[in-house]
């Protein structure tokens, strides 16, 4: 399977059926951010294929609507530059326009936000080790709003979505990975969406939440 293809594995009906999202439901946005998209500083293949996906899932009913971001300093502890050599290129620097939401997305006003690996030494792929502006953490803001499942999309499915899904097992969430609103780095992300299946997390495309006609 390429990143651009994401089959839906042994999904059966029966795993999918009453996904439609209501008052209890979040869905978070995974990192959709501008250094991940085609020209940006990491750039995921055909990242920007989500945008018009996400866009649809953004008329659902969700209780909540949160989005996640990199927030990184100038030297942080995953970047090539830094002592020791990190895995990445410096991406998502803090209050640049490579960390900035796509704008494609036309979000909600009322719309939460954390960001994650704000700090020089420390870094998090998963939403959940993201604070808003008061330091709230994620899974905090979740309960607080009374949220039960996830629903997540994003960027990477092989990083930072994969780790944010898994936490919110972890969490206590029931969690749905919307499968065509996402995109990876590998070429292969079969073994991503078997992990993800036998960790608990259902599998879905976004047409199986939109109202039926």
């Amino acid at each position: 399977m390429t990143s651009g293809s994401h089959p839906l594995l042994h999904t059966s009906a029966s795993d999918t059926a009453g996904l439609t999202p209501g008052p209890s439901d979040a869905l978070l946005i995974i990192d959709v951010q501008n250094d991940f998209l085609p020209g940006g500083a990491l750039a995921v293949p055909e990242g920007d294929a989500i945008l018009p996906v996400i866009r649809e899932l953004l008329r659902l009913p969700f209780g909540l609507i949160v989005t996640s971001q990199d927030w990184h300093p100038a030297q942080h502890v995953s970047f090539k530059t830094a002592t020791p050599a990190g895995e990445w290129p410096p991406h998502c620097i803090a209050q640049t326009q490579g960390a900035a939401l796509a704008a494609e997305l036309t979000l909600p006003a009322n719309t939460l936000a954390v960001f994650k690996g704000t700090q020089t030494d420390q870094d998090s792929y998963s939403a959940f080790g993201g604070r808003d502006a008061q330091g709230t953490s994620l899974a905090t803001l979740l309960q607080h709003h009374g949220m039960t499942r996830v629903f997540v999309c994003g960027l990477a499915l092989d990083y930072c979505v994969q780790a944010s899904a898994l936490d919110a097992r972890t969490a206590g969430f029931q969690t749905v990975v919307i499968t065509d609103a996402c995109r990876g780095i590998a070429s292969d992300l079969t073994p991503i969406l078997t992990r993800l299946q036998d960790a608990g997390v259902t599998l879905c495309s976004s047409a199986t939440l939109m109202p039926r006609l």
